[in-house]
């Protein structure tokens, strides 16, 4: 029969143990609800990029029919062509930077009040893929932890890849003078 002390000491252990994996399970659990809150910013902040993913290239897309066929028929193609894919997106900035450095160009948008749209449409692609990349650089730093990889608590979550672009913002050209009137 077990003495008093040695009872006291075995119902001890038991209560250490329990609460030891009750410590651990919460931990797990924090971290499985962390690693989910970084997937939702991810998905959150693809949204934002593909919202201004659009809003570019619908703004890219009035400033070309502004512009007419003769400067504004390659800005129109790119943003036809603009889909959401890495390529065709830095396409895109390309052309409204090549457009947007023409002096013949800027003088005829003068007229159309696009070129402020567009510049806030590009700035907003710029924003959007940085606030992008920082949650997918979050996420797949936490998803190298040992713990996150040991239990699998990214379960079937795919990881998420960067969205890498050519979204330089168009130069600010130097004001277009007036054509003469004499």
């Amino acid at each position: 029969m077990r003495t008093v002390n040695e009872q006291a000491l075995a119902v001890l252990v038991v209560v250490g143990a329990l609460a030891a994996v009750i410590a651990c399970g919460l931990y797990l659990s924090w971290r499985a609800t962390r690693l989910h809150r970084l997937h939702q910013r991810v998905d959150r902040a693809r949204t934002g990029l593909r919202t201004a993913l659009d809003r570019r290239r619908e703004t890219a897309a009035r400033l070309a029919r502004a512009l007419g066929p003769e400067h504004g028929a390659d800005l129109a193609a790119a943003a036809a062509a603009a889909d959401g894919d890495e390529p065709a997106e830095s396409a895109l900035s390309r052309s409204l930077r090549r457009t947007l450095a023409d002096p013949a160009v800027l003088r005829a948008a003068d007229t159309s009040g696009l070129l402020p749209d567009a510049a806030v449409a590009a700035r907003g692609v710029q924003l959007a893929r940085v606030f992008y990349n920082a949650a997918v650089t979050d996420t797949r730093r936490a998803r190298r932890s040992r713990v996150v990889r040991l239990f699998r608590l990214a379960g079937g979550a795919p990881l998420p890849d960067f969205f890498e672009i050519d979204d330089r913002q168009p130069e600010r050209p130097a004001p277009v003078p007036a054509p003469d009137t004499l």
